[in-house]
């Protein structure tokens, strides 16, 4: 790999404006700039946002060392992780590795823990006893719960009654536990409040657990009771759950008796709020309201609202100086906490660490995210937006984008879902590949 000039740099970002580009009007001319040589950059947290970031620090400038430090070998997605629990994908179909980060980037792979970090000192602290240095950190820790907002569940009944919403184990026991229902059993789905990682996450899920007990135990039903009034896509999933599935399917709103205020994990029963009513379920998976991941609270880059504030044109942090946090965990104007927002950050927030080390202005980003949901395997619905920084904050840019059309053929619902499959190719690709 070669050093990009600051020209190849951004046509190269541009090139990849699908997978969350950045614009490159205005941005300078070539050359110009100083070395990046012997500059060290960690990343921390090797998801969607984490192994993007480290990929493209390289790819922008091979003069940058970059070492990511993830726990785990392999990483599960969320992203297609309902698609396992419909019953037509395999879990190793959406668990990827490092080796190509290691072997075609030359990324330095460290498969530890943090345990802690020194802004002061700029250094990363590691269980296994080692330290690293460096001179710009990126640290993506995803979410972690508010179990303290939930009366009756925490981290110890996790198996019992799983979220899911980290994929791997979670969903694994999920999966286990719908082939364990019986025929004309009750899936009780509570979401969590928002802001929560992957918005239409809970009614794909809905649709791709319905679609499994279709095919497996017909009788049964699946009960979302949700604390808001209103959900991503809202009009195209009941269109959708309505064609396919009938009345199996029941979303109580927030204002109409939703909200679970307690659980009794034993009995696998949640109490609403509104006339305290019992809903018993034979599989319960209830979705915890959400927070950053727990580095981020260590590492002492949240504010009051739980969440990472930044500059949302270099993803930089607004406490810490040096630090760069990108992915689910940070506050990014009007961008939801997705794998291909992560994945569009990654970009920028490299190309902005690299403008910095060479002492380059750092440019304006525009990003992408697209969101694909299966109503079913051969059912797909669309939403996509362009999202540009302006005034100091990211929002939806007027008129780019859009939603799929209600009331589409068959046809067209699956050719969507064809293009769902792709983008979960390309974008997994992109990251891992």
């Amino acid at each position: 790999m070669n050093r990009l000039t600051r020209r190849e740099m951004l046509k190269l970002m541009g090139a990849g404006s699908a997978a969350g580009g950045l614009a490159a009007a205005g941005c300078g001319t070539t050359g110009g700039s100083g070395s990046a040589r012997g500059a060290h950059v960690v990343v921390v947290g090797g998801g969607f946002g984490g192994a993007t970031c480290a990929k493209y620090l390289r790819r922008y400038d091979s003069d940058v060392r970059v070492t990511l430090v993830e726990p785990k070998k392999q990483y599960t997605t969320c992203p297609a992780s309902n698609w396992y629990l419909g019953g037509f994908r395999d879990l190793q179909d959406i668990t990827h590795g490092y080796g190509a980060l290691k072997d075609d980037y030359d990324v330095n792979v460290v498969h530890d823990m943090v345990t802690g970090v020194d802004p002061d000192g700029r250094t990363v602290r590691l269980a296994g006893g080692e330290s690293l240095s460096y001179d710009r950190l990126v640290v993506s820790p995803g979410i972690d719960f508010r179990w303290d907002r939930v009366d009756g569940l925490d981290a110890s009944t996790e198996e019992r009654i799983p979220h899911a919403w980290k994929a791997g184990d979670q969903t694994r026991i999920l999966r286990q536990q719908l082939e364990a229902m019986p025929n004309g059993g009750t899936f009780v789905l509570v979401p969590p409040p928002n802001p929560f990682r992957c918005p239409p996450g809970p009614y794909e899920r809905a649709s791709l657990v319905a679609h499994y007990l279709q095919q497996n135990k017909p009788r049964s039903k699946v009960l979302i009771l949700d604390p808001k009034d209103g959900f991503s896509k809202q009009g195209l999933f009941e269109q959708g759950w309505a064609e396919k599935y009938g009345d199996m399917i029941e979303w109580v709103p927030g204002s109409d008796g939703g909200t679970v205020h307690r659980v009794d994990a034993d009995s696998r029963t949640v109490f609403t709020e509104q006339g305290f009513t019992e809903h018993k379920a034979d599989v319960l998976n209830f979705v915890p309201p959400q927070k950053a991941g727990k580095l981020a609270f260590q590492a002492g880059l949240t504010d009051e609202s739980g969440w990472c504030p930044v500059d949302q044109q270099s993803f930089e942090s607004e406490i810490h100086p040096g630090i760069h946090v990108i992915g689910d965990a940070s506050i990014a104007g009007a961008m939801p906490k997705s794998g291909h927002s992560a994945n569009s950050q990654g970009k920028m927030a490299a190309a902005a660490i690299v403008s910095q080390l060479r002492g380059d202005e750092v440019v304006s980003p525009s990003h992408v995210n697209t969101c694909y949901s299966l109503v079913g395997p051969e059912y797909g619905i669309t939403v996509a937006a362009v999202y540009r920084y302006s005034d100091g904050s990211i929002s939806g840019v007027e008129g780019a984008g859009g939603v799929s059309p209600m009331d589409a053929s068959s046809g067209f619902r699956k050719q969507e879902a064809h293009y769902a499959k792709g983008w979960y190719e390309s974008i997994t690709s992109d990251v891992w590949g």
